[in-house]
């Protein structure tokens, strides 16, 4: 974030990745649905986005390249956002796109990750459990019905859930990408003071056929670097088995917000987010005083 004056900061950020999806065009407009949610999350207005490609010019056709543009670029008129250029380079072995995306921002009203107080409930606007379904995908086992839920889940935009948190006060905001819902989770109580977070399992809202999937061990390697890095600020309740455990630390591509409110605001929020369209999203647990800095699941 850079400071204009007292009302006014842009924020930048930037975000790219290989494909996750076999069709040019969606993987495009997922890449920029992920993007532009870095400046959502921080409740601010995306104005301008500069595309970035690495594209193997040598062994892919350039049609490609074009659907994923075409993708991107519907995306960012959906989010009101001006492409005003970019850069590309040739690739020797796979396509990478993303892009650069500026905002505008009121520094009063900016929504960060810390802030979490005691007995603030926490919802989640999306499904978890990209990573492993798409693991799935890249195996051959996944259905056309449940591959069309997740990826249409993945380019759906975070603008209105961004806006209503906004309306809403919340004290926090944050997504959930590739640290996954456990790693985002621990930042969240970094950024705050003395407390720690329950989750409740079975609140978590999931896509279809992800825990079949993670009992049959198809954890893709981002998550299992995940768990490496964050389980020992994580904890269990002995009901639940570790196949299970994985979808807390799956790496998520254009995941939901993760969303920060007093108890007694919690059902207002929950409703018009779902009046807004976002029918996945779940109060999943609550902030509480001990024990401090880590994640209990129960």
């Amino acid at each position: 974030m850079y400071k204009l004056r007292e009302d006014l900061a842009i924020v930048v950020s930037v975000d790219y990745f290989t494909p996750i999806v076999k069709e040019a065009y969606l993987y495009g407009q997922i890449a920029a649905a992920n993007a532009l949610s870095d400046i959502y999350v921080m409740g601010a207005k995306p104005i301008i986005a500069l595309n970035i490609v690495c594209f193997p010019a040598a062994s892919m056709n350039l049609l490609t390249l074009e659907e994923v543009l075409r993708g991107s670029s519907d995306k960012l008129k959906e989010a009101g956002v001006l492409l005003v250029g970019g850069h590309t380079v040739i690739d020797p072995k796979e396509i990478k796109y993303g892009l650069s995306v500026t905002g505008i921002v009121d520094p009063k009203r900016m929504l960060t990750k810390g802030g979490l107080k005691v007995g603030d409930r926490l919802i989640l606007t999306k499904a978890l459990g990209a990573g492993i379904i798409n693991n799935a995908l890249k195996g051959g086992m996944l259905d056309e019905s449940t591959q069309s839920q997740v990826a249409q889940s993945m380019a759906a935009l975070n603008k209105r859930a961004s806006e209503v948190a906004l309306e809403a006060g919340v004290h926090a905001c944050t997504d959930v990408t590739g640290f996954g819902l456990a790693g985002h989770l621990l930042e969240m109580v970094r950024e705050s003071e003395d407390i720690g977070i329950e989750v409740h399992f079975s609140s978590l809202p999931l896509f279809p056929r992800v825990e079949e999937f993670a009992e049959a061990g198809l954890i893709p390697p981002g998550s299992q670097r995940n768990k490496k890095f964050y389980q020992e600020k994580v904890s269990f309740s002995k009901d639940i088995p570790e196949c299970k455990q994985w979808i807390v630390f799956d790496a998520q591509t254009s995941g939901g917000l993760i969303l920060s409110i007093p108890e007694g605001e919690t059902g207002r929020l929950l409703e018009r987010l779902h009046t807004e369209g976002m029918k996945e999203a779940s109060v999943i647990g609550h902030v509480v005083g001990e024990p401090k800095g880590e994640i209990m699941v129960s």
